[in-house]
């Protein structure tokens, strides 16, 4: 059995790791970090003045339903409810999970037992740290600000339901680029890992909190236990997804080169030459020569 290598941990705890991410947004001391974070998110949209953590783990109402595991979960202080979500990997069915996280969520605030016809619903919101194209077609949009809407007018149909999907591989922007504080939260979380310092154009009082709070060699021997192991998760999970695909482009090659052969076959066969053959399968003269009809 090899022995797996990994990568050295940097000198900031890594915030895309799920006990880094739980540090700096999911600390009750430090409450502040998500305050901000959702505020410059939401550009103005709302304002959130303050949070109360909940609880990230939902059973259903029967031993049917499904239990739902949040990465944070808390309610702010107008009464309305937000989700954060960070997914490293590609799911195939990551909107619909989203969908149904609002969903559960939502249905946990309605009255149990008894017939009722209020059906004011408090807002919800699904913030997604993603690590993983949504499109691998679409490399530009970095930020999604989803809402339900009406398709002909494209005016809001709906204002307490929203999901904001953060696409980090889109991002590209470098430090001189960054237009707005949500593009300060994008840089951070993308490359905070790497960094060995501060850099000047993070200069909010928020983000000298993150580096303040986010050096490894301050942990105690506890935390940078559950740090590592954390990191070292992260690791073989990329990895294990890696190899995945490495082995699915393999296979799909090797198809492509048996499909390829096949009709190297038939054409040989058909007495074309080996000269046309060879610009029709990209097959060499000599490969073409040694495949027996």
């Amino acid at each position: 059995m090899t022995n797996t290598t990994y990568p050295q941990a940097g000198k900031f705890i890594d915030p895309l790791s799920d006990w880094g991410f739980r540090h700096y947004f999911g600390s009750e001391p430090n409450k502040e970090i998500l305050i901000e974070f959702l505020n410059d998110l939401f550009e103005g949209e709302k304002y959130i003045e303050g949070l109360e953590y909940g609880p990230t783990e939902h059973d259903g109402d029967d031993g049917d339903d499904k239990r739902v595991i949040f990465d944070l979960h808390c309610k702010g202080k107008n009464g309305e409810f937000f989700i954060i979500e960070m997914q490293r990997i590609r799911q195939e069915y990551f909107k619909d999970r989203a969908l149904y996280y609002t969903s559960r969520l939502i249905q946990r605030q309605l009255p149990k037992g008894k017939v009722f016809n209020n059906y004011q619903l408090p807002e919800v919101y699904l913030i997604a740290v993603l690590e993983f194209q949504m499109d691998e077609r679409e490399k530009e949009q970095y930020f999604h600000d989803i809402a339900l809407a009406d398709k002909s007018t494209g005016e809001i149909f709906y204002k307490k339901l929203g999901f904001k999907f953060m696409e980090l591989p889109n991002f590209a922007k470098n430090g001189t680029q960054l237009e707005s504080e949500r593009d300060k939260w994008f840089y951070l979380l993308k490359h905070m890992s790497n960094m060995d310092k501060i850099p000047k154009f993070l200069d909010k009082r928020v983000f000298k909190l993150i580096f303040k709070i986010g050096e490894v060699s301050k942990l105690k021997k506890e935390e940078r236990m559950a740090y590592e192991s954390s990191l070292k998760a992260k690791w073989d999970t990329q990895n294990a997804f890696d190899y995945a695909i490495k082995k699915a482009q393999e296979e799909e090659r090797s198809k492509a080169e048996a499909e390829k052969r096949k009709i190297a076959l038939e054409l040989k066969k058909l007495g074309v030459s080996i000269e046309d053959i060879s610009k029709a399968t990209g097959f060499s003269k000599e490969e073409i020569e040694s495949f027996k009809v």
